[in-house]
């Protein structure tokens, strides 16, 4: 007897691989003020010095340089997700679209809500903490 015939099952999710692609593109676009953080936490720099870097780094083209260099790192990277998961013509990637459409918006705005929880959130009361002449935010709760 021959089996019935049944649909093949598509390959599972790696979630490990997708929630890698959002912290890593959240680090990225985020290192214009983690730098500054990170050398006054190791005593590398004085406040003075940290908080010129971080005004320099966030108030200049870096900024936008390191949003876009965060966004081609999450796209090269939803690329490389998908070609190993065997979508690797244009053929399998019209049968697959659906899948393809949700997991990259959910990589992206992931990535971009890490971004702004990470960044003007845990960095800032860090930073603050640290003794950087930051302020927190006119919303923040706990003033």
């Amino acid at each position: 007897m021959s089996e019935p015939n049944q649909t093949p099952k598509p390959p599972r999710e790696n979630w490990r691989a997708l929630i890698g692609l959002v912290l890593s593109s959240a680090v990225v676009a985020s290192l214009c003020c983690l730098p500054s953080v990170v050398i006054v936490l190791l005593g590398l720099a004085s406040v003075s010095t940290a908080a010129a870097l971080s005004d320099r780094l966030y108030w200049g083209p870096t900024r936008y340089v390191l949003y876009v260099v965060s966004l081609t790192l999450a796209v090269g990277g939803l690329v490389i997700y998908f070609r190993r998961r065997g979508i690797c013509t244009l053929d399998a990637a019209r049968r697959e679209r659906n899948r393809i459409v949700n997991l990259s918006l959910l990589v992206l705005v992931g990535g971009v809500l890490t971004y702004l929880v990470w960044n003007y959130i845990i960095l800032d009361l860090i930073g603050i903490a640290a003794g950087l002449p930051w302020k927190l935010p006119s919303w923040w709760p706990w003033q």
